[in-house]
């Protein structure tokens, strides 16, 4: 399951609270400034106060806050085709634009230890303080998004790798390896291989992880019974049969 980030008890310590009533659909889209025109003007800033580019970095980070710059988002919006809705309270993850502020890099694995149902549940209890964007049902391998990739989930334990990964959650138990089903290790994979190609993520080990191996996390899922291997296989074939349908569609007129 994924975990808060933070030393303390309180949920979510770490991470700062979502803003009151701003669902993931958002509504209408705040009007004004383009993203083109605040990002030159905050480049301008940095540079004329001396921060450098590390200060742009920062600066573009908060870009969405200013009022009249928020990306357009629709209720219940997929970032994956084949998934469902199924949305986790706001005090569950926090606001970004993904990849514009923070890059993606890393898809982290993880293993409910409980079910797909209860999964859902505590994902929308905004007392839990964690989610991860995706879960996964064991006995179909059905997908269900409950944060949008825009946003950070609060899934790693660790802020920095909240912030540049995708969590995905599969139904199931660390030591139980009869729950880990080949449909879901198949649907797994193809929702990874989206996501890889997506975002230009390497399919490797090294961006491709389990919960128990992003830095300073104390869970252990996915457990010793996930098979890595096989796992890995089958993204390497979704991403490479994604490639081919991506390169023969035709070029669209610009």
């Amino acid at each position: 399951m994924p975990t808060t980030d933070g030393d303390g008890p309180e949920p979510g310590a770490g991470e700062p609270r979502a803003d009151p009533g701003r669902r993931p659909g958002g509504g209408e889209p705040r009007r004004g400034s383009s993203r083109r025109a605040l990002l030159a003007a905050l480049g301008v800033g940095a540079v004329g106060a001396g921060l450098g580019w590390a200060g742009y970095e920062q600066l573009k980070r908060i870009w969405w806050q200013v009022p009249g710059i928020d990306k357009p988002r629709s209720p219940g919006e997929l970032d994956y085709a084949a998934a469902g809705w199924a949305g986790a309270s706001e005090a569950n993850w926090r606001r970004a634009d993904r990849p514009a502020d923070y890059g993606i890099d890393r898809v982290v694995i993880h293993v409910t230890e409980g079910s797909y149902a209860v999964a859902l549940k505590v994902f929308g209890d905004p007392g839990h303080g964690a989610a991860t964007h995706y879960v996964i049902r064991a006995e179909d391998g059905h997908v269900a998004q409950t944060v949008r990739e825009l946003d950070v989930a609060f899934h790693a334990g660790n802020r920095e790798w909240n912030e540049r990964s995708v969590g995905i959650e599969h139904e199931g138990f660390v030591d139980r390896p009869e729950t880990l089903t080949d449909v879901m290790y198949r649907s797994s994979a193809k929702l990874t291989a989206d996501i890889c190609l997506r975002y230009g993520i390497p399919v490797d080990r090294e961006h491709i992880v389990g919960h128990n191996e992003v830095p300073e996390a104390d869970h252990t899922d996915p457990g010793p019974h996930w098979d890595w291997p096989r796992y890995m296989r089958l993204v390497r074939k979704a991403h490479a049969a994604a490639e081919r349908r991506a390169s023969a569609r035709p070029a669209r007129d610009s």
